[in-house]
């Protein structure tokens, strides 16, 4: 490979990290009133679920209910977090980059 094919060598290698990275899920975490108004059928599933399985207070409490007075926040319910992708995705990119070391390592010692 000659010395003018490096340079694009290394913007297509971080091209390709930086559209990978573009599919990265973010946190942000924001509060609408609008939403607790929505998540009211799903609460209520859930407190019908907790209250089959435990007294009457643990499910006001689960339901996000006022309990004794005081309201308690909670966090939305998103379901399981999947991390499969990212596990196989991490170990295919740590394993082209450790590709990438060993041959830049023998190309070096080969004096290519």
């Amino acid at each position: 490979m000659s010395s003018a094919r490096r340079p694009l060598l290394t913007a297509t290698a971080a091209a390709t990290l930086l559209g990978a990275l573009w599919f990265v899920p973010s946190a942000n975490a924001t509060q609408d009133n609008g939403a607790r108004e929505q998540s009211t059928a799903t609460a209520t599933a859930q407190a019908r679920a907790v209250s089959l399985a435990a007294d009457t207070t643990a499910a006001d409490t689960a339901a996000g209910t006022a309990v004794d007075g005081v309201e308690e926040t909670r966090l939305a319910d998103t379901g399981s977090f999947d991390s499969t992708p990212y596990v196989v995705g991490g170990t295919l990119f740590l394993a082209v980059g450790a590709g990438f070391v060993v041959y830049s390592v023998r190309r070096e010692r080969l004096g290519f």
